[in-house]
Order: structure tokens, then C-alpha cells, then sequence
């Protein structure tokens, strides 16, 4: 994924079925354009491999999960790399949420800028008790949430929910956050890894018809962005894989047969 003379700032790992994609660059693992790429290669190695049902992000340590871009790097580069630089990231995170496997954001620290943003691009996002705020305060830079923050943050709240979020750059904990629907879950900090991994085993086979799971995932991802009547297209077309796959036959049996499911991920 990098070569001899970069650094790692995204560490990749995949067993059992559930690969970790850790951000890691302290002390706030903010990211950069070698970040970014480094991001869309570990997307692209767990999408394309069959072996991985589940994604999980997280940020290295426990103070941040990303505090969003370099400030550095952004006063370093000319306007129109920045311009280059959204356009890539915003590729990178649309193939996160692309993916049609589930994606779980494991908010261990602060969320914030595009933290956030790349925190809404994931399917789940699990954060840890006490361990900090979320918030897109780009306002206070003189420039917007320019990694798909807008529109996700738009697509998650009510309009104007969002606009007062965004234009105050207010910054909330994880339970006001999880009460407007922007956290599904919070774990207590004791064993809190331990619990969002075994979450994530719950949508691995045997667990579960994995390969569902995604196309649930793909249906609602894609249909609300088209007319009610071509949603339910890509919803029947999604359906009739389902109804070929081996995981439906296992499951229709064991409703049948008045047992547990014995998916396959097939």
C-alpha cells in the first residue's frame, strides 16, 4: 500500500472475515493527500477481497478519531490543488460508501471537520462513551465542509438542522450527536474495541447472509438519488441475486426447519 520512502498513515489488517482500516497519524490523525490515497487503496483491497464481509475505520489511540485535513498542507498547496485535492477525497469517500459491504466508523476520540465527513461516508458509527465531540466547524477557517459534508450532513439531518450545525461550526458530544441520529450507538470506554468488533462479527457468516447485508446496503445507498419507480427497480434487480444465492435456499430452510440460519456469505 505505500512504498519504501512513505510513511504509513493508513494501517490495514484483515481477519475473520472483518477488515480495520486505522488512521494513523498522531497526534490527531489529521489527514493528507497521502492519506487519501492510502485510504482508497485499503477500501480497494477489502471491497475486491472475498474473504472480507465487514469494514471497520477507527483512529490510532484514543484522543482522536480524525480532527479532519492538514492545516499545513493546506497552507502549502495552491488553490488549485486544493480544488484537486476535495476531488479526491470526495472519489474516495463516495467508493466507502459505495462499497457494497457494511462499513462501521469506530469514533474512539474526537470527530471532527472531515473526520466527520469521512465518518458519515461509513454505514454505522459506533463512538466511545466521553471520548469527545463531533461537529463540522469549518466555518471558523473561512471555508465549508468541502469533503462531502454539506451534502451528507444534509442527507442525514433536516435542512435547516444542518445549516445552523454547519454555519455555527457548533461542536456536540457523542449523545447529542446520537439523538439527532448522527451516532447510531455509544459503548462504554471498559473494553470498548472488544464490543465494536464483535458487533462487526455479527454481520460475518455464519451470522449473517453477508453478501444481504450488502445489497441491502447498495439499494439504500442508490434508490433514494433516483425516482421512486427506478428505486424499486434496483430493488427488485437486488432481490433476484438474493433469491439465487446460496445464503436465501440456508435461510428459507432454517425458517422452515424452525432453526438458526448457518449463513455462508454465498
Amino acid at each position: 500500500m505505500t512504498t519504501a520512502t512513505e510513511r504509513t498513515l493508513v494501517r490495514y489488517t484483515a481477519t475473520d472475515g472483518i477488515a480495520v482500516i486505522e488512521l494513523t497519524n498522531p497526534p490527531a490523525n489529521t489527514y493528507s493527500y497521502d492519506m487519501m490515497r492510502q485510504l482508497d487503496d485499503a477500501i480497494l483491497q477489502a471491497r475486491f477481497d472475498d474473504n472480507v464481509h465487514v469494514i471497520v475505520i477507527r483512529g490510532e489511540g484514543e484522543k482522536f478519531f480524525c480532527a479532519g485535513a492538514e492545516i499545513s498542507m493546506l497552507n502549502a498547496v495552491t488553490p488549485g490543488f486544493k480544488y484537486y485535492f476535495c476531488l479526491h477525497a470526495n472519489e474516495t469517500l463516495l467508493r466507502l460508501e459505495q462499497t457494497p459491504k457494511l462499513v462501521i466508523a469506530a469514533l474512539n476520540g474526537h470527530t471532527v471537520g472531515g473526520g466527520l465527513e469521512i465518518a458519515m461516508a461509513c454505514d454505522i458509527r459506533i463512538a466511545r462513551r466521553n471520548a469527545g465531540k463531533v461537529g463540522l466547524p469549518e466555518i471558523t477557517l473561512g471555508v465549508l465542509p468541502g469533503t462531502g459534508g454539506t451534502q451528507r450532513m444534509a442527507r442525514a439531518l433536516p435542512k435547516n438542522k444542518a445549516i445552523e450545525l454547519m454555519t455555527e461550526g457548533k461542536l456536540m458530544s457523542f449523545e447529542d450527536a446520537q439523538e439527532l441520529g448522527l451516532i447510531n450507538y455509544i459503548y462504554e470506554s471498559e473494553n470498548y474495541w472488544e464490543k465494536v468488533m464483535e458487533y462487526a462479527r455479527g454481520f460475518c457468516p455464519p451470522n449473517r447472509a453477508s453478501k444481504t447485508v450488502g445489497r441491502i446496503k447498495r439499494a439504500v445507498q442508490s434508490g433514494p438519488e433516483v425516482a421512486l419507480s427506478e428505486g424499486l427497480a434496483i430493488e427488485r434487480e437486488l432481490q433476484q441475486l438474493c433469491f439465487q444465492s446460496e445464503d436465501a435456499k440456508e435461510g428459507i430452510a432454517a425458517y422452515t426447519e424452525k432453526r438458526k440460519g448457518n449463513f455462508a456469505g454465498k
